[in-house]
């Protein structure tokens, strides 16, 4: 339990502006992959079996966008606006697909900072090896909230 125990939370909104960017660099590996379709059960041939793969369009196995999803939500909860952080929608795109073994450039940036509904939107454009842009969108986000002294209203979840 984390009583009384000291939380490193992100940025509050009144901490942010327009203009703010986070560049990330992520690599795609197998055990990644692995992982993913393991805890999700997703049997999609298209992003393991070869054999199935190269006879699609894509020609290999394509990394699953909701991990590419997962690399942009990552980046907020740590570091854009960071710890506390929530999602409450997003559009995102994936014009050309990631395959395994990628580099993927994340590049995030605040476009807007909406002080009365307590929320930022954040622009993501994420790159492959060759400068091609594989992930297009826009996140809105609500910061982490500013916390009060401890009362004993705050156990009342408990």
């Amino acid at each position: 339990m984390l009583l009384g125990k000291k939380r490193k939370l992100g940025r509050e909104i009144k901490e942010m502006s327009v203009g703010e960017k986070l560049a990330l660099t992520e690599k795609v590996e197998d055990k990644e992959i692995l992982l993913y379709l393991g805890l999700t059960d997703d049997a999609n041939p298209l992003f393991i079996q070869h054999d199935y793969a190269s006879q699609t369009p894509f020609k290999k196995p394509i990394v699953p966008s909701i991990m590419l999803t997962g690399m942009i939500t990552s980046a907020i909860s740590k570091y854009l606006p960071g710890p506390g952080s929530h999602i409450v929608s997003q559009d995102i795109q994936f014009p050309k697909p990631v395959y395994h073994y990628a580099t993927v450039q994340l590049l995030l940036e605040v476009v807007e900072v909406n002080q009365e509904d307590h929320t930022v939107m954040i622009t993501v454009v994420g790159t492959n090896e060759k400068e091609e842009a594989v992930i297009t969108g826009k996140v809105k986000v609500c910061p982490p909230y500013h916390l009060g002294g401890m009362d004993g209203h705050v156990l009342d979840n408990f």
